[in-house]
C-alpha cells in the first residue's frame, strides 16, 4: 500500500520478453498487485512472465485470444483493477521505458486526493530534445497541442505518455469497453476524464531510451489514425458537456467560427479562379474571405478561452 491505498501496476505487454521480467523486478514493494496483460505476443512474454509469477504471489496474468493494440489491453487491465476495488492503478509499459524511480511522483497526488489521474511529463526535462528521437518529440508536440484543444486539459503536455496513475472513482467514471484501442489511448483517456470532470495533473519524468526497447508504433499509422480520434473526441465532448450535461455558450462560438472558416475557404478557391480568369482579384470577393477569416479566428478563439476558463479548476 501507498500512502493507505492499494495500488495496483497494469503492464500492457506485445513481444516484450526481453524487458517485461526488467519492469517487475524493479517495481516498489508497496505495488499490492501487478497485472500483466498479455496481448497475444508471439515471443516468449508469457512464459516469462508465468516463470515469475510462480515465486511472487503479486502477478496476475491477463491473455487476450487475438492481438487488439495497447488501448485494448490497457482496457483489459483497468476493468480487472476496478473490478477488483484497488483505490489507484497505474500504467507502466513493458519496455521499460517509465522510470519506477518516478512512481511516487506520478502515486502521490492521487492517493492525497489532490486530482483524480496524474500523468508523466517527459517534456518538462531541460535533457529530454537530446534524449527523446526527434521525430518523436515533434511529433508529440504537435500531437499535445491538439489534445489540448480536444480534450479542455489547456495544462497538460506531452499528450503521448502513457505512464499514469488514476482514481477508482474516475475509472468507474468512464465507459472502459468503448476506449480507443490502440496507440491513441492517452488522448482518448484524457477526453473522457474531462467529460466526468476530472482533475488531471501533469508529473514531471525521466524519458527512459537505448534499453533494448522497440517502438510497435507505426508513424504512417498513427499521422492520419489519432487526429481523426481527436477530431471526433473534440465533438463528443462538446455535444457531451456543453450541451447534454451542461450548457455554455461557447457551442455557439465554436460553431460560428467552423462556419465562417467554411465560408472563407469557399470565398478564398473563388478568389482564385477569378484570378486566373480575369487576372486580378474582385474586390468584394477579397474583402468578404478576410472578412470570413477573421471572424472565424475570432469566433474560434474566444471558444476556446471559454473553454479553457470552464475548466481552470480541474488541475
Amino acid at each position: 500500500m501507498y500512502l493507505e491505498k492499494k495500488i495496483a501496476v497494469v503492464i500492457p505487454a506485445y513481444n516484450e520478453e526481453k524487458l517485461v521480467g526488467k519492469v517487475i523486478s524493479t517495481l516498489p514493494d508497496y505495488v499490492d498487485n501487478i497485472v500483466v496483460v498479455d496481448d497475444c505476443s508471439q515471443d516468449k512474454t508469457v512464459a516469462v512472465v508465468q516463470s515469475l509469477a510462480a515465486s511472487n504471489k503479486k502477478i496476475t496474468l491477463l491473455q487476450h485470444e487475438q492481438n487488439g493494440g495497447v488501448g485494448a489491453a490497457t482496457a483489459t487491465g483497468y476493468k480487472w483493477t476496478r473490478d477488483h476495488e484497488f483505490d489507484v492503478s497505474v500504467i507502466m509499459n513493458a519496455d521499460f521505458q517509465m522510470d519506477p524511480e518516478d512512481l511516487p511522483h506520478i502515486l502521490q497526488p492521487v492517493c492525497a486526493g489532490e486530482c483524480d489521474y496524474t500523468k508523466g511529463n517527459r517534456l518538462f526535462q531541460g535533457e529530454s530534445w537530446g534524449m527523446i528521437p526527434k521525430h518523436r518529440y515533434i511529433g508529440n508536440s504537435f500531437l499535445s497541442f491538439f489534445t489540448k484543444i480536444a480534450s479542455g486539459y489547456w495544462h497538460i503536455a506531452d499528450s503521448q505518455s502513457g505512464y499514469t496513475a488514476i482514481s477508482l472513482a474516475a475509472l468507474k467514471a468512464i465507459d472502459l469497453d468503448t476506449l480507443y484501442p490502440q496507440y491513441g489511448i492517452p488522448n482518448d483517456m484524457l477526453i473522457r476524464l474531462n467529460i466526468a470532470n476530472m482533475r488531471v495533473r501533469d508529473i514531471p519524468v525521466r524519458p527512459v531510451y537505448n534499453v533494448g526497447e522497440v517502438s510497435g508504433i507505426k508513424i504512417r499509422k498513427v499521422t492520419f489514425a489519432i487526429p481523426w480520434m481527436l477530431t471526433k473526441g473534440f465533438f463528443r465532448r462538446m455535444l457531451q458537456k456543453y450541451v447534454i450535461r451542461d450548457f455554455h455558450p461557447l457551442i455557439f462560438f465554436y460553431f460560428l467560427g467552423l462556419l465562417f472558416f467554411f465560408f472563407s475557404v469557399i470565398l478564398s478557391i473563388r478568389m482564385v479562379v477569378y484570378l486566373n480568369i480575369d487576372g486580378h482579384l474582385p474586390p468584394i470577393n477579397t474583402l468578404a474571405a478576410m472578412f470570413s477569416f477573421m471572424s472565424s479566428s475570432l469566433f474560434t478563439l474566444f471558444a476556446m478561452w471559454f473553454d479553457m476558463e470552464y475548466n481552470k479548476d480541474l488541475k
